[in-house]
């Protein structure tokens, strides 16, 4: 198959997967504030915290059984990768119980120590959303496991379609709720309710699609071992995540209260929205970038990799001038004028977005050769130390403090990961900036 050719469909299938979140950041955003206010809208957001960190663990022994499947199958290994197919499944399925269990700990915990008692939500309420919230996230751990079948088959585009039909479909639920009404426990078991439909259809169709079929499979204590080592290393991807994100939040809202939340983050999630083109570029190119690791092309991965840096910071650059401009009046029609954000901390997050297009595209590298310690402990470290300092200047500076936290940490991750992950293809930053040495750009034929 056509490099050229997967990665355009790969392209085409983010565009639509980036189109639905696009949708979906911008088109509830305002159901919920109608339908339910701006504090409780702030509240919700508080209360998906939890769920938020839990769902991301689903990037650990997932990504970690997917990597090693892809690796071992494109180099022909057929029978290690059914091993690992095996293995990895009932690995992840560990995993979902010890969620249930975590779940169970947390949920006890928190109505022990009292924190659902501060919330505007009743507390029966509160307790039945998280439940059906967490168990929505705990379905989905198997989905980045199945993702590697496509891959596998370099289909990866058609596995992301099927995401998409999947978000596209909890989002016509979650407008439907919210037109009838619904309180925030509704939307959450229809949340659920689609998840869970989901998941069994996507790993039927990951195990038509490629079509693997080795005689006695077994479960390999090594492989198991292997991918909870990995996975563990995979882990920190959504604890610095977590930590970075829902950190933010939390100290947004301790310090400046729910309706502070509500106009931080939806302010995030506009910027991030936009960032959704960087992300187009990565996912586009990471299946090609790992099949051609896999089969030890060296030299075409690194076209692909230099290239990708350099088409998203050109993007971004295009994307911060049309924000600069044009991006608050965009705001204030979006969120009905109901959000006053301050005018420097708009700024500030654009300026962290343009300093982010230059390392978050490297994030695929430590994946495609499954080496999740390398940028996983790093960015971890520094999502605690910028969490932190917008601590102390969310108490001086407000709105506008809690966003130097940001700057901080994606100058931080530019300055070590980008040179990191030059080093793990091979090369050198200074050859971002030698157009002669790579010509994916003006040569596609050789792709």
């Amino acid at each position: 198959m056509s490099t050229k050719r997967n990665i355009f469909q790969n392209g085409m299938a983010n565009i639509f997967q980036s189109l639905i979140k696009l949708i979906d950041h911008l088109l509830l955003v305002p159901f919920f504030i109608s339908v339910w206010g701006v504090e409780l809208y702030g509240e919700w957001l508080t209360l998906t915290i939890i769920p938020a960190v839990l769902g991301l663990a689903n990037l650990g022994f997932g990504s970690a059984a997917g990597n090693s499947f892809v690796l071992k199958y494109v180099s022909g290994d057929k029978k290690a990768a059914a091993n690992i197919e095996k293995t990895g499944f009932i690995v992840i399925s560990f995993a979902v119980l010890l969620g249930i269990v975590l779940t169970v700990i947390v949920m006890v915990t928190i109505i022990k120590i009292g924190w659902l008692d501060k919330l505007i939500i009743p507390n029966d309420t509160a307790i039945k959303t998280l439940i059906f919230m967490m168990a929505a996230r705990l379905v989905t751990f198997y989905n980045q496991f199945f993702y590697a079948y496509f891959r596998s088959a370099r289909r990866a585009a058609l596995g992301i379609n099927l995401v998409s039909i999947n978000n596209l479909l909890q989002l016509a639920l979650g407008i439907i709720v919210l037109i009838s009404g619904g309180g925030i426990f509704l939307f959450a078991l229809s949340q659920f309710l689609i998840s869970i439909c989901f998941v069994v259809f996507f790993g039927w169709k990951a195990i038509e699609v490629l079509g693997l079929k080795v005689d006695n499979k077994k479960f390999d204590r090594n492989i198991a071992k292997d991918i909870v080592k990995t996975g563990i290393g995979y882990l920190t991807f959504p604890a610095w995540q977590a930590v970075f994100l829902q950190g933010m939040t939390f100290v947004v809202r301790i310090v400046l209260g729910p309706a502070a939340v509500a106009v931080f983050n939806t302010v995030r999630m506009l910027v991030n929205s936009v960032h959704q083109l960087i992300d187009i570029i990565k996912n586009s190119v990471f299946p090609e970038l790992q099949f051609e690791l896999g089969i030890g092309n060296i030299e075409k991965a690194q076209n692909l990799f230099v290239n990708t840096i350099r088409i998203s910071i050109l993007l971004s650059s295009f994307v911060v001038m049309f924000l600069a401009f044009f991006g608050i009046p965009l705001y204030n029609i979006w969120t009905h004028k109901m959000l006053s954000p301050p005018i420097v901390m708009w700024y500030l997050f654009l300026f962290a977005l343009l300093i982010k297009s230059g390392w978050w595209v490297t994030e695929m590298v430590y994946q495609a050769q499954n080496k999740p310690y390398q940028l996983g402990i790093p960015a971890l470290c520094v999502a605690l130390i910028s969490v932190a300092f917008s601590y102390f200047t969310c108490l001086w500076l407000g709105l506008t403090g809690a966003v130097l936290g940001s700057v901080v940490f994606d100058i931080i991750m530019l300055l070590y990961i980008l040179p990191t992950s030059f080093k793990l293809m091979g090369m050198s930053v200074r050859e971002m900036f030698d157009f002669k040495a790579h010509k994916f750009l003006f040569k596609l034929n050789k792709i």
